[in-house]
């Protein structure tokens, strides 16, 4: 019977087929799939392949680099890697595939390119495919199936070194385990009875192992600090709480449990401001061995025979040997920055100062800056690490800021933070170092700009038996020279500038300046008596027209003047200007300051015998109007009759001319001179040598500052020259002219352009008087 079905409509019909019936169909004979298909037999990966155990990583990081290329269908990744030797062709669909099998030069070439290039561009491919003579495609799955291999041989390694670790990691586990489960006395080696341990109690148990590791620490490091034994506490001591929040016990600071002799050593908290204004703990143990490092360097530097220095051939002048010093030590505050330039320096000499009342001084930040007045702008502790010992300065640690300064405004202001360490060698015998502290240690930004690095630099102070002192001072420090004016350049490198000649120098100045005054009475031109109290009230009218002198010339943070920018006065001359208002001492207004140097053909003594003579005062100053000066008050200040007070006044018949007076402070050392002078009226002036108080005299200062230009040793004896009035030819001397002057007694107003100019006329109007007075001499 026929079955049918529909298929598909075709031409609207219906497609139908025809079902055959079973006993029809006729068997078909099934060929085995062996007699079908005929499959080669595979050669082992071991006889085509040698497996490399040694690799090259770095082969491997260059193709891990450029990224994992797939084979392309080329090779069985879980039965093997595809044979990298050979390839297989296919000839003919008829015929039976064929291998061809790589030369072992080829093999050669391939494997060195390989190491060379893992990832060949298309060029590479072709050229090498002509080199080998094989097809572009064969020496393309030549590399993709090495570059496999590779990855491959760079698991089962890592796989390896994995597993080793694993399995020590499992060891220790165990070992720790055990040791958790049967815990020995540290005391008797016994079997320890734990008991009920809460998690807390072992925590506080391991933080207490830590802090006495680091009390431990800290001792060492104490010892060398304190120059004596240190030893830890014998038992854990119950510490009382801190009275408030500025009280740090043994875990704060590391130092609340030192002590030597009975005494401890007190530390203060060291915060440093953070984000958000949060105060920030200090580790004080990095300072400390900053501090032990600069202070073993400045003894060895203080040393007489010490190969570090090296002496001129005239014997005067010391400096340091650079390879010996690189060589003796090693950077404590890192390296010299680009750009930086040396200088470095060491003098010695007697002070009439014990070395008790020296190391006072120096330890604290006004009267060291009180000490040294025109050569610290400003100076502060910022914090105390250590107050000393036993009541005094041994031991003494503090962090400080000053602001050095040369008068010139052709020459940087120097703010410097550092370190500042004293500590007693002996009966008698003391020694202070500063040193510089890292920006980003401190809390400041990374990014701020530093213009010097204070090295470890400071003195070594030894008692002699006359009451007086022996005083060693060394300089070094690293700064940035590009800043400097050039003519500046041979005073700062010789040590002149900030070096230790001019520290030394003005100690001995400032001491025997503090014993002479505490002599008896000043006469006075009309034989007259000033009183003590009213010499103490002029000498500190003197020391205020001093220090406001100094701020007008250096522009330091004492006094925020505002500095304008003039193009026809150019780059030498600096013209500042602030407002003044109920401010006492200072007359109210506008207040403009003008300063310039200039390099002058004379001696710096001669220059300075000439400015301060008053029979020549009127070749150069318009408030003498021509006449000569009188001295009507004259009080000493130094061995010399140069370092002194004077009060003068305009020596004419006419009484109507005398209504004004003349205060003025010179002083002459080693390292250059100083004329300070301000007009006042005779009333107040009546005021303070009565003793009445000089805090409320207004009073504008200028004056003059004269340094040698650097170009001569400074070694010479200045005190003789200054004496003889005898020159040196070839040498010269930097003259520092500065004038402030009230432009406007009302504050509010403004600048305008005729005072600038009739300022700067002022100042060229003065020195090339100067000049034509010091020439036709």
């Amino acid at each position: 019977m026929e079955d049918q079905h529909e298929r598909f409509p075709v031409d609207g019909r219906v497609l139908v087929e025809e079902k055959v019936p079973v006993e029809q169909l006729v068997p078909v004979k099934r060929v085995p799939v062996e007699e079908r298909f005929h499959f080669e037999e595979r050669v082992p990966v071991e006889e085509r392949v040698p497996v490399e155990e040694n690799f090259d990583p770095s082969v491997m990081e260059r193709i891990n680099e450029d990224g994992y290329e797939s084979m392309s269908g080329s090779g069985n990744l879980d039965g093997g890697l595809e044979d990298e030797q050979e390839t297989l062709v296919l000839e003919k669909p008829a015929k039976k595939l064929k291998y061809h099998r790589h030369t072992q030069e080829q093999i050669n070439e391939l494997e060195t390119c390989f190491k060379e290039w893992p990832h060949p561009d298309e060029k590479q491919r072709l050229d090498l495919s002509r080199k080998l003579n094989l097809e572009p495609r064969q020496v393309k799955f030549w590399f993709q199936n090495r570059r496999t291999q590779m990855k491959n041989q760079l698991e089962r390694h890592e796989n390896v070194m994995l597993r080793q670790e694993n399995d020590k990691l499992r060891v220790e586990n165990v070992a720790i385990k055990d040791a958790v489960r049967n815990p020995i006395c540290n005391h008797c080696g016994g079997v320890a009875m734990l008991g009920n341990i809460t998690i807390e109690e072992n925590q506080l148990r391991v933080e207490n192992a830590q802090l006495r590791d680091e009390l431990s620490r800290i001792c060492g490091l104490a010892e060398k600090f304190l120059g004596r034994p240190v030893t830890p506490l014998a038992s854990p001591i119950a510490l009382p709480r801190p009275s408030s929040n500025l009280e740090l016990e043994v875990a704060g600071n590391g130092f609340g449990g030192l002590s030597s002799g009975g005494t401890s050593l007190p530390m203060g908290p060291l915060t440093r401001p953070g984000m958000m204004g949060v105060e920030k703990p200090f580790n004080s143990s990095v300072f400390v061995e900053l501090a032990v490092t600069a202070m073993d360097e400045l003894l060895r530097l203080a040393q007489a025979d010490s190969p570090i220095w090296m002496t001129s051939l005239d014997g005067g002048k010391e400096t340091l040997n650079p390879v010996e010093y690189m060589r003796t030590f090693s950077p404590c505050i890192g390296l010299k920055p680009s750009g930086f330039v040396t200088e470095a320096s060491r003098e010695t000499g007697i002070v009439m100062i014990n070395s008790l009342a020296l190391v006072e001084t120096l330890m604290d930040g006004s009267r060291w800056a009180q000490m040294f007045p025109c050569v610290i702008a400003k100076a502060s502790t910022t914090d105390v690490l250590s107050s000393g010992i036993g009541r005094t300065r041994h031991g003494a640690l503090q962090l400080m800021h000053a602001e050095f300064q040369v008068l010139s405004p052709l020459v940087p202001v120097r703010q410097v933070k550092f370190l500042r360490f004293c500590k007693q060698h002996g009966e008698g015998l003391w020694a202070v170092v500063d040193v510089s502290i890292d920006t980003a240690l401190d809390g400041a930004s990374i990014n701020s700009f530093v213009n010097c690095r204070r090295l470890p630099s400071g003195c070594v102070v030894q008692d002699l038996s006359n009451g007086y002192t022996r005083v060693t001072w060394i300089e070094h420090s690293e700064y940035d020279e590009s800043a400097v004016h050039y003519l500046y350049r041979s005073l700062l490198s010789s040590g002149l500038g900030f070096g230790a000649l001019r520290w030394l120098a003005t100690l001995q100045r400032q001491c025997e300046s503090i014993a002479i005054l505490l002599s008896s009475t000043v006469p006075c031109e009309d034989h007259s008596v000033l009183t003590q109290a009213g010499r103490r009230s002029l000498l500190q009218l003197t020391n205020r027209m001093r220090d406001n002198f100094c701020a007008g010339v250096c522009a330091s943070t004492v006094r925020m003047w505002n500095r304008l920018h003039v193009a026809s006065l150019g780059e030498d001359v600096k013209v500042m200007t602030r407002k003044s208002m109920n401010i006492p001492g200072e007359p109210p207004g506008v207040i403009l300051s003008a300063a310039t140097s200039v390099w002058m053909p004379i001696m710096h003594q001669q220059l300075f015998s000439f400015l301060r003579d008053e029979r020549q005062r009127s070749k150069w100053d318009i408030l003498s109007n021509g006449g000569p000066m009188q001295e009507m008050i004259h009080i000493p200040k130094g061995q010399t009759s140069s370092n002194c007070v004077s009060l003068l006044r305009l020596n004419t018949r006419n009484q109507n001319d005398n209504t004004m007076l003349i205060l003025q402070e010179t002083w002459a050392d080693a390292s250059g001179s100083l004329i300070v002078y301000a007009p006042l009226d005779v009333a107040s002036m009546r005021a303070v040598m009565t003793g009445g108080d000089s805090s409320f005299v207004a009073l504008l200062p200028s004056g003059f500052a004269i340094v040698p230009d650097g170009s001569s040793g400074y070694g010479d004896d200045w005190s003789g020259k200054l004496a003889r009035g005898s020159s040196n030819k070839g040498s010269g001397s930097l003259l520092t002219v500065a004038f402030q002057i009230l432009v406007n007694s009302l504050p509010m107003a403004k600048l305008n352009v005729e005072s600038v100019e009739t300022v700067n006329s002022l100042l060229s109007c003065t020195i090339n008087k100067i000049k034509s007075a010091v020439s036709s001499a």
